[in-house]
């Protein structure tokens, strides 16, 4: 498995007030909350043998600590993880419209990206693309 993504550590403004959101969309994608200490939060995925990847969203103490994500700053752009098939996009939709999440593009298809690439495109409290994908093997 040699390449595979171990974790993903991220940093928010406020990991105590972006928790709620991180606990709602990783806990549907199968994630549980493992640790929380004075920097922040950490998540295991439930169902992977060794729990990987986890999921990391610290407290950013950096000069520019609290300003929002620029995705098209040198840095991250945007995460995306797999979906089992397209209900689970459609279903993550209705969570994140139930959460008041901020929902960048509605689940649809992509075929720019791939046949059958479907996806939903949402942001983070602090306006970090996420993204949620299915695309048949």
């Amino acid at each position: 498995m040699r390449g595979f993504i171990h974790h993903i550590d991220l940093t928010v403004r406020d990991p105590w007030a972006s928790a709620p959101f991180y606990d709602a969309v990783l806990g549907y994608m199968g994630y549980r909350r493992q640790a929380e200490d004075e920097r922040g939060f950490d998540w295991e995925h439930a169902t992977s043998p060794d729990r990987l990847p986890g999921v990391g969203i610290f407290k950013a103490t950096g000069p520019n600590a609290t300003r929002a994500h620029d995705r098209y700053s040198p840095g991250l752009h945007h995460i995306a993880w797999t979906a089992d098939s397209r209900e689970e996009v459609d279903g993550l939709h209705r969570l994140l419209i139930e959460i008041g999440a901020t929902v960048l593009d509605p689940p649809a298809h992509y075929p720019e990206y791939g046949e059958g690439y479907y996806a939903i495109m949402f942001a983070d409290p602090d306006g970090l693309k996420l993204e949620l994908v299915y695309e048949p093997r």
